[in-house]
This record gives structure tokens, sequence and C-alpha cells, in this order.
């Protein structure tokens, strides 16, 4: 028995989805159909198969995981481990008394005895897999990247997804139109076969058919016989207003086709939004720089502010403002996603001095610089 995680080049720490995309490249790779006769890859294909089976469940992966850790077997020889040299952290003494018995008894016993001791009769079934269950098909995700308005405004935008889907051809039967899957009659459609292994008698997928239960005698020309193909699909999403950079929408059903009569998974578009010329969005809240005179910010006036969408807002900038200060306008935001309503337009004076002054705009400022008081007179004074 190989260590399952490294059969499928996972770590131990693997993601569910880690494990089944790396099962399905190997499986593409190796399984009995795309090499007939090739006894090597039919062998490799048994030991992929068989830590799938294990890995995918989340019953038996955390078993797995114990019996690593306990030292039960070692995982690169399917023989009693020895402990803490066997990679685990411990070893439980009723373990080595089972084997040291089935071993002077010089027959073999079933793995599952060893993982009924441990989890209490959970571990029936370990080693002797049944037919293979459907399984729901894996999540697809796509981004989608949107002007600044578009997002604000909300829009529905036409959205490539590529995915392996149901082959059209066989509607995911894998088998030639006309025709449909037998059962296997190497293992009478249960999918498993018992297999002695030295002093461990395991039951492992069935060769013939891969754990199916069933064999394609005639495989669908357009997808090999795997039921999927991988096909460009085009989805219609509609990106509600006031969408955020990294707001992510759900399509249900539309993400990769399930096996063996699963349902599909779903499809997630997150959004990229492009950054706006005028506007910084701060939450439903969107901050525009507002250039004002020093003469308007001294002594007040009222200004036509741009707003989103290309329409404009009178704004009263109050006598005496310093650079920096901020002025809202409400309800001139962005559209919530919840709870209804919008944010507001946030407007931050920027005082602009002029770089350059005519004569005539130097003689006022001086005569305006000499009857102001020393704005540091207070840095100097004592207490």
């Amino acid at each position: 028995m190989a260590d399952f995680y490294q059969t499928l080049g996972v770590p131990r720490n693997a993601s569910a989805d880690e494990v089944k995309k790396a099962f399905r490249k190997l499986a593409r790779q190796y399984h009995p159909d795309k090499n007939p006769g090739d006894k090597a890859s039919e062998e490799k294909f048994k030991v992929i198969n068989e830590a799938y089976e294990t890995l995918s469940d989340e019953k038996k992966r955390p078993q797995y995981d114990e019996l690593l850790r306990l030292g039960a077997f070692d995982p690169r020889t399917g023989r009693p481990g020895q402990g803490p040299s066997a990679g685990g952290q411990g070893f439980d003494p009723r373990i080595f008394q089972q084997w040291q018995q089935q071993q002077g008894g010089g027959q073999a016993f079933d793995m599952s005895d060893l993982l009924s001791n441990l989890f209490g009769g959970a571990g029936r079934g370990f080693g002797g897999r049944g037919k293979r269950a459907a399984e729901r098909g894996s999540d697809v995700q796509v981004g989608v990247t949107l002007s600044f308005e578009d997002a604000l405004r909300g829009v529905t935008v036409r959205v490539p997804v590529d995915k392996p889907d149901t082959c059209g051809t066989c509607h995911g039967s894998g088998a030639q139109p006309g025709t449909t899957p037998t059962v296997c009659t190497e293992c009478q459609g249960r999918g498993v076969k018992a297999q002695n292994q030295g002093l461990f008698a395991l039951s492992q997928p069935c060769p013939r058919c891969g754990g199916n239960g069933t064999i394609i005698e005639h495989p669908c020309a357009q997808c090999g016989g795997t039921g999927v193909l991988s096909q460009t699909r085009r989805y219609m999403v509609k990106v509600p207003a006031g969408a955020k950079d990294g707001t992510k929408i759900r399509i249900k059903g539309r993400g990769e086709a399930g096996t063996r009569g699963g349902p599909a998974g779903d499809l997630y578009v997150v959004v990229h939004v492009r950054e706006s010329r005028l506007f910084a969005r701060r939450g439903d809240d969107l901050v525009i720089e507002l250039p004002v005179t020093f003469a308007e910010a001294a002594m007040g006036a009222s200004v036509r502010v741009p707003t989103p969408g290309g329409g404009t807002v009178s704004l009263k900038i109050p006598a005496g403002s310093a650079d920096g200060r901020t002025l809202r306008v409400r309800g001139k935001g962005a559209t919530r996603l919840t709870g209804g309503g919008q944010g507001d337009l946030l407007a931050r004076l920027h005082i602009v001095v002029p770089s350059k002054l005519s004569k005539e705009e130097r003689d006022l400022v001086e005569r305006f610089g000499r009857s102001q008081a020393d704005p540091r007179a207070d840095l100097f004074a004592t207490e």
C-alpha cells in the first residue's frame, strides 16, 4: 500500500478540491480506456483510484490519517509499522498485539478489523469499497473586468468559461450513442475485488472497471468515454449596480459537470473594477478631489461638482474652509448592494496656489499679506 498522498502528488493538508484535481489529471493519463492492453498503466490507475477513494471520503480520510499518525502500518510497504519510526506520533499496543496474534496463526487479516478497533466500527468498509458514488462537479471561478462607471450603474455581460462539461454526444454516459455501459464481469458490478497482500486482505477497486462497476465497450468517439469535454461556454451574467472590486456573483449549476450522475458545481464570477479618473471609492461613498481658489475658500462660494453618471450637483463651500476639508453631498455615492439606498459623494477641498503671479496679482497679495496677523506668533510665545 503506497502512501496515498504521494500517489496523488498532494501534501497531507491538501484540500478536497486539490485532491480531486490531482486525481482527475492522473486518471486521464492512466485510465485503462486510454491505455488498452497496458498492464503497467492499469496497475497505476488501480493505485491512483485506491488513493482517491480514501482521501476524497470525509469519513475515511481522517481514519487513514490516524493510522499514519499511530504507526499502524508503514505507508511505504503496507506492513505493520513501528510507531514513531514509521512516521507516527505514538503506537496503540492493541494494534501490534492483534498483528502478532494473526502473524503467529499464519493467516491474513483485513485492515478494516484494525480500523474497527481504532474507531469503534467506523472503519468497516475502508478496504471494502463498493461501487463509486455520484460526485458533484467542482466549482469554477472566472473574472470579469468592468469600467468604474459600468460597475456603479450595473450591467449585463457575456462571460466565456472554459471548463469540463457534459459531452453533448453521449450526454455524459461515456458510451457511443445507441449503446450503454455493461456490468463488469470481473467484479459483477460491485466495483471492488478482494486481494491478499501478505498479512493483509484488502478490497481494491476492480482493475477492469476502475471501481465504476460498469464497462464501456464502445466509448463515445467525441469524449473518449469520459462523458465530459473541455468546452467554452458563454453565460450572460448580471452585475448588480454598485458592484465593488472583488464582488463575487454565484451562478448555481454552471460549474464543472458532475460525475456518475452527480450535480454540476457552481460558477463564481469575480468582478474587477478599473480605477476612475475622478472618483475613489470608500465603502459605498465616493471621494472626489475638488480644486478651489483661495478666494472661494476664504469667502465661501457655490460651485458645480461632477457626479457619477455624467451629471453635476451644486455644492456650497463655507467661508473660511481650510485645505483638505471634506464636504458631503448625500445620496450621490454608489448603490448599496445590501439594504438599499446609496452612499454619499465626498468632496475634499484642495486650495490651488498659483505658480506664477502677474504684477497686479502680486501687489494685491502683498497688500493682503501685510494686513494679516502673524499666524506663527503662538509658536514663539512664552508661558
